[in-house]
This record gives C-alpha cells, structure tokens and sequence, in this order.
C-alpha cells in the first residue's frame, strides 16, 4: 500500500509539472466599459514564443495549453489608450487578469487637432460627425455631401450629381467664409480663400472624424472664420492590421475604387496607413466628366510619450468645366446644356475645355506629453500645386495677348482669331503650426498658432491660334503673387465646479499679401497689410447630460485676390463680425436634442453680387452694414431598438440694411452707356434661405439590415441681393432612400452593401445659380444661369473588410 500511495504522489506531481494552464482577462476603459478588438499579445521571456489574440465583444480574451512554471509578458493595445505591460507568472492555477486602459491623449484624439477643436465645455453651436457616419455616404460624392444632413448647411454640385466641383454654404456663407483645416494644417486656398475638395479626391475615405463649428467658433489656423469651421482629420491610429476594398457604381457612369491597408499598431509604436483611390464619372450636365485620383501614405511613431508621424497626401483631378451654370431659357427645355466650349465656326464643342490640377500635401507632426498636465504639438508643412484651365476662345484680339500689331495673312491683315489658351497657377504653400497645451484640475489653457507662406504664379499660354502669330511657348501674362500669414492665440477654459465653465479666446493675427498685376489688369499693382485682433468669451453650465452656454466672438477677414481687382480706386475693405450665440442640448441614452439662437453683425461684410468671374469664382462687394440671425433647432430619437430618427430645422432673417446694385447699360445698337444704380434697403443677402432642415429616418428590421429614408429642404433663396423675385433659386424638397446590407466573417471579415437612391421623387431642382441684369435700350433684363440637380440617379457600394 505504502509503494502504490508512492506512485500515486510521484504521478500527480509529473501531472502537476506539466499541466496546461489558461491565462484569460478582461479589457476595460476607465469607465469600466468592456473594449472590443483590443490586441493582446503574450511573449514567453524565455524562449521568446509569441502569442496573439483579440477580446470579444465583452473584452474578454484567452490563451489556452500555457505550460506550467512558464513567465510572460503581457501587453495589451488598444488605439487611443495607453498600452498596457505586465509580468505573469503562470505555477499550478489557471490566471484571470483584468485590464484597464487609460487615455492616451497623444493618440486618442490627435494633439495637432484638438488644438483647434472645440470641447465639449465649449460654448460655441458645433457638430461632430464620426467615421460610422462618414462611411454610409461615401459612395463617390465630394466631401460637402458627407455634410449635407448637418445643421443650416446647403450645398451644390457643378456637374449636377455631386462628383467633381462641389460647393458648401454653412449659415448662408460660401465657402470662402469657411475656415477648413486638415489635422490642424490651413487647407483653404491662401489666395481666394476658397477650399477646392476636388483636389484631394476621397479625402473622406481616410477621414476619422469631422467637426463642424458653426459661427465664428474658437481660434484656428490659416484663414479666419467668417461662417463657419470645418475640422478634419485622418491622423487616428488604427490599432490593429487591416484592408478594405471599397468599390461604388451608378448613374452616369460613375465609378468609386478604393484600396485601403494599414499595419495597425506594431509592438505598440509603429503604424502605416495606405489609401489609393480612383473615382471618374459622366457627370449630369453635358460633358461635365471627372477623372480624379488620389493616395494618401500616413508613417508614425507612437511612443507613451512622444509621437511622431508623417503623411504624403496626392490629388490629381481633370474635370470638364461646367461652372458657367444652365442659361435660364435653356433649363426648361435642355436642363443638361453646357455652353462651355463651344466653337462658333463649326456649332460643335471642344472635347478638351478641361480644368487640370495636381495637388500634393506633405506633413510632418512631432508631440510630446510632458507630464500628464503638459503637451507639444507642432506641425511642419508643405502643399504644391500646378494645374491650369483649357479653352476654346472664339475671335480673340491678337492685342489680348501680346501682340501689339495685327498679323499679315495671305491678302488680308487679321486682328483676331480663334485660339486654345492655358491659364495656369503654380503655387507652394508651406509653413509651421503649433500649440503648447496645459490640463489642470480646474484649468486648461492653449497657446498656439500658425506661420505660412504663400509664393504664387498665374501665368498663360496659347497652345493654338488658328490664324497663327502667337509663339505657344510664350507667357501672355505672367503675375506673381505672395500671401504671408502669422497668428498666434490663447484659449482658457476654467472650471468653477463641476458644472459652471468660463471660456476666453484671444488670438493675433497678421496677413501681408502682395500681389503684382492681375490678368485684366496687368498693371495693378496691390500691397496691403491687415493686423487684426480676434477675442472670444462664453460661460457653459453641464450637468446631467445638460448644455448650456453663451457666447461672444470678434472676427476680422481680409479680402481675397478676386476682390483686389477692382481698381485701386474701388479697393475692398477687410470684414468685421460680431457673433451671439445662445445654446442648450441634451443627451441621453434614448434621445437628444438641441437649440441654438446666433446673431451675427457684420460691418463692410463681403456680399456675394451673383455674378461669376471667367473662371466660375463668386465676385463681392461691401455691405457696410448686414446681419444673419437665427435659431437651429435639432434632435433624435430611438424608438426601439429597430427604429430610430434625427432631424434638424433652421429659421433664419439675413437681411442688408442699404445695398446699391450697379447694372450695366446699352442702346439700341449695343453701344456701352453709362451704369445705372438702384439702392435697396433692409434687403435678404444672396444664397441666403431663411428655411433649411434636414432629417433621416431609420429603419432596422432585421440584424444586418439598416434602411434609411434621407430628406432635405431648402427654402428659396435670391442671386443677387435685391429681393427680386425674377432672380431667385425656387425652395426645394429632396428625398432619398438607402440601404445598407452589413454580413460578417463570411469569406472576408466584414461585407457592407449600400445601395442609395438618390431624388426619389424625380423632382427638378436647382442648388445654385448667377445673374447677370442689365439694361438693354431702356429696359431691364435679367441674365439668369442656373445649377440643376440630377433627377432620380442611383448608387451602389460594395465595401469588404479584409
């Protein structure tokens, strides 16, 4: 008996000593809310033996047949935290271990962007749209689309179905009023102000979050905010490997292919991210093609304390030019007309009326956590740009372009002729942004600020004359041009408890733009200087998924190139805005809501006249005195679990105290006369509507299906800014539908099917438009052209998640 109890001990302790054990854990934040997909990797100290896993859906994770008596070392990733580290010794038992990640605010949300970002204590109305939201809509659609649903926004589309040139107004503001930064870097054109997305096509694809400031908003880089804020950003890490194929068709030929790879996070500090993207299209509106190509590479470095990360951004566009809009007596009866290109000899169109553009974007971003309390982020750039402008001119003037006498051919001497022109910019934009930040108990403080050159060229050739007599290689003008702009800010939001908030924003700005000669006018020569000096103030009450807030903000603007041109008699003068904003929102787990009351007094505001230049840019001019004021009211609610709606209603009064519009005059026989003048008072501001609202509907009826019923109204809105019927863009109502089919883990990781239809009801409606009135032998017509949108046009999207 004694030898068999022997054996027994012996045997139990061989079992003991090799026994299999099991290492599992739980993920949390420090909320204690469960974290999916977290990488959990265990390296073996001794033999080096490397294990990975992911948590579930509850943050669990397990290694099972770990050897007895074995050290480890657990790591555990998760993008936006900081990573975890530990030793584990495995002897005998089975382990549980749980884990809790805390923020990592070098990569959670991107320092060079939370700089310019409002938080949530900020008293200021803003919007922030996340990747989920992107990514239903990005079937092909231009950026201002991914937007559409948000507060008090109208967009349009010069080719009719939202690819190739696009435009936003927030607020009844173009886009030259709309600040727009890209990880924190200024993205609007230095000289016009305006932010062309067609240039960095798909942008959105490798967008992680949007922010939308409405109003002034607080202190930003690059060009100030006169309407709104638009903030973008691509620099989130993904935390673990991934690929995707995102592949869109639909109506008028237009096609969406996009590749997308990224390593995730390796050993918890290195990242690359990879994006190639193609998107061509027919367009609406005749020969309004667009072939559009794009990569973006991101590298980074994230260490517990300091990151560094570079991306290389490249976008190529070719559109056919459709900026001149559908002449109104041609939009009942040929809504898809485009006169661009046409040769008078011949009745045809050019097959090459081509706007060409390339676009590269490189930056490079260095942060660095101090302490807990303190942060570095600063930012160092460069954006190149060439392209130009093709097109057909009819009977030219040999002295447009530079030749001074008129050319001997054959017989005859000729004057004018036929000719194909380039009209090019080559521009280099580059500069350094940075923001040093301080996170106490009751106080968070920002210093930051911007410093960015702008080296210009628009120069011209003529690629053809068809009478001969210009050398194609020669310059017909050539007009340098140079922007310098440096701003510094400090933002300070105080906490008086745990509720009561003060918000002050003061920022220094200085603009220098130089500009020698412009193409109708050669010989002028502009120098100006602004110094401006932008304060914001505002309280915020948070309490129980309550907010409340009040603000005030100061904003100065200079005039772009465009408006220089008009003589040094007629020179425009910077712009002034006072903002008001009053707001209170609510969130909680089944429903929110919100209201936002602004007032916005300007003095010498820069009013769109409704008139477009050659190249289809706005012109402007002084309003001394005008306002904007309003209320944005939105919402959503969850139903049940299958049924959920958001929605939001603008109403606002945009009105000029005294406007004089000039209308040019001619006689009987077409000889120029003299202008005539009218002053209107108390009159709406051009491509201002009073009404905007916007609402989905959403419908799940069963696991992996989502059906959304997508609506839009805009209310009419005036040309120009007389109030003159005869002169206006009718209000319209848009409804479209989409589905999206999601399946996982069948061959691939993740398959979503979208299919969207878009203006189901076919209706006949236009989102943008110009005037051109004069008075013809004593009486006055009006000139109107409009932008039509695409009747009942569909797309479908299949996106694959390797």
């Amino acid at each position: 008996m004694k030898q068999i109890s022997l054996v027994m001990a012996w045997l139990l302790l061989a079992i003991s000593t090799n026994a299999q054990l099991s290492l599992t854990g739980n993920v949390t934040n420090e909320q204690s809310q469960y974290l999916t997909d977290a990488t959990v990797v265990l390296k073996n100290i001794n033999n080096k033996k490397t294990l990975r896993e992911k948590t579930d859906e509850e943050g669990h994770f397990l290694f099972k047949s770990l050897p007895n008596n074995s050290q480890w070392i657990l790591h555990v990733f998760y993008a936006g935290k900081t990573p975890f580290e530990s030793k584990v010794t495995l002897a005998d038992y089975d382990k549980h271990i749980n884990v809790q990640l805390g923020e990592n605010v070098a990569s959670l949300e991107p320092l060079e962007v939370r700089a310019v970002r409002a938080g949530d204590k900020a008293p200021f109305s803003k919007t922030n749209i996340t990747k989920a939201d992107i990514e239903k809509n990005n079937l092909g659609r231009d950026l201002p689309y991914m937007l559409a649903q948000t507060p008090n926004v109208v967009i349009n589309s010069d080719a009719g179905n939202g690819v190739g040139y696009t435009g936003i107004h927030i607020r009844g503001s173009d886009g030259t009023r709309t600040n727009v930064t890209l990880n924190g870097i200024p993205y609007n054109d230095a000289e016009s102000s305006g932010s062309y997305f067609v240039d960095i096509p798909d942008v959105v694809s490798s967008v992680g979050s949007i922010q939308i400031q409405r109003g002034v908003g607080t202190s930003s880089n690059g060009a100030g905010a006169f309407g709104a804020t638009i903030n973008l950003s691509t620099n989130e890490v993904h935390d673990s490997a991934y690929g995707e194929l995102n592949n869109s068709f639909g109506s008028f030929n237009t096609w969406k292919n996009t590749v997308m790879a990224g390593s995730g996070l390796i050993d918890g500090k290195f990242t690359a991210d990879l994006r190639l993207s193609n998107i061509s299209s027919d367009g609406y509106i005749d020969r309004a093609s667009s072939k559009l190509q794009s990569l973006l590479f991101s590298t980074a470095y994230i260490g517990r304390k300091t990151t560094v990360r570079f991306n290389l951004i490249v976008g190529k566009e070719k559109t056919y030019q459709a900026w001149d809009g559908v002449p109104e007596d041609s939009i009942k009866v040929n809504r898809t007309y485009n006169e661009l290109g046409y040769i008078a000899k011949t009745g045809t169109y050019y097959n090459n009326e081509t706007d060409n553009y390339n676009q590269n974007h490189y930056q490079l971003f260095v942060t660095h956590q101090f302490s807990p309390k303190f942060s570095l982020a600063v930012a160092s750039f460069l954006s190149t740009g060439i392209g130009y402008y093709e097109e057909y001119k009819n009977s030219q003037d040999y002295a447009n372009y530079g030749i001074a006498y008129p050319v001997p051919f054959a017989t005859d001497t000729l004057f004018s002729t036929d000719l194909i022109r380039q009209q090019y910019l080559d521009n280099k934009f580059y500069g350094q942004t940075f923001s040093v930040q301080y996170k106490g108990k009751a106080d968070e403080l920002t210093l930051g600020g911007s410093w960015t050159n702008y080296d210009g060229w628009h120069y011209g050739k003529v690629i053809w004359a068809e009478n001969g007599g210009i050398d194609k290689d020669a310059k017909y003008y050539n007009l340098p041009a140079y922007k310098y702009d440096k701003n510094v800010y400090l933002k300070w939001l105080h906490n008086f408890n745990d509720y009561w908030n003060l918000f002050a924003d003061m920022q220094y700005r200085n603009v220098w733009h130089h500009m020698y000669g412009f193409q109708d006018i050669p010989s002028l020569t502009v120098k100006r200087n602004f110094n401006f000096l932008n304060p914001k103030i505002g309280i915020s009450y948070l309490k129980d998924g309550y907010n409340a807030y009040l603000s005030y903000a100061l904003a100065n603007k200079e005039p772009n190139r465009d408006d220089f041109e008009a003589g040094l008699e007629n020179q425009p003068k910077a712009e002034r805005l006072n903002d008001f904003e009053l707001g209170a929102n609510k969130k909680d787990e089944n429903y929110n809501w919100g209201i936002n009351l602004y007032y916005m007094l300007y003095k010498n505001q820069l009013v769109l006249t409704g008139q477009l230049n050659d190249v289809g840019s706005a012109t402007r001019t002084n309003a001394p005195n005008s306002y904007r004021a309003g209320i944005e009211l939105q919402g959503g609610y969850v139903f049940t679990n299958w049924l959920n709606a958001t929605a939001n209603l603008s109403f606002s009064k945009n009105k000029i105290k005294n406007y004089t519009a000039y209308y040019n005059a001619y006689d009987a026989d077409w000889n120029e006369l003299p202008q005539q003048s009218t002053t209107y008072h108390n009159t709406d501001i051009a491509f201002s509507p009073d009404i905007v609202g916007a609402g989905s509907l959403n419908v799940l009826p069963c696991k992996n299906v989502q059906i959304s019923l997508i609506s839009k109204y805009v209310g009419h809105q005036y040309l120009d800014n007389t109030g003159n019927d005869t002169r206006m863009l009718k209000a319209y109502y848009n409804q479209d539908a989409r589905v999206i089919f999601t399946l996982k883990n069948k061959f691939f990781k993740e398959w979503n099917i979208i299919g969207q239809v878009y203006n189901v009801f076919n209706h006949f409606y236009n989102t943008n438009g110009a005037t051109y009135p004069e008075y013809d032998n004593g009486k006055l017509n009006n000139y109107n052209y409009f932008f039509p949108m695409a009747g009942t046009n569909y797309m479908i999207g299949v996106n694959i998640q390797l």
